[in-house]
């Protein structure tokens, strides 16, 4: 149950090819979204489609097997936790974002 409280799971297509970044140390973070789709009919019987858009973090070995492996529309499923941080901007604005850092990828298929 450890495992339960702070849990993502989705599966979604790549709105790009992911934003990699090299550290000193070698490290490497990958930067990328994710699109997840719900289908649902409203009130007047029409079909919706609802797109989500999630921005992820892998760092390490999976930040690796982002850079080689994936491409823009590509579906994967991933599995990791929410990240809340906070920055502020060029006008002294603070600025909140929500990450879900990848701790699994899984490559489902192509475009």
């Amino acid at each position: 149950m450890y495992n339960l409280k702070n849990n993502v799971q989705l599966i979604g297509r790549l709105g790009a090819k992911p934003e990699i970044k090299t550290f000193e140390n070698g490290k490497k973070l990958a930067n990328f979204n994710l699109a997840t789709n719900e289908t649902y009919k409203n009130q007047q019987g029409e079909k919706v489609e609802e797109t989500q858009w999630h921005r992820l973090t892998a760092w390490g070995k999976i930040a690796e097997i982002a850079e080689k492996y994936t491409d823009k529309g590509m579906e994967v499923a991933i599995s990791g936790k929410l990240v809340y941080r906070s920055y502020e901007d060029k006008q002294g604005e603070k600025k909140y974002v929500t990450d879900i850092q990848v701790n699994e990828l899984l490559l489902l298929g192509g475009k």
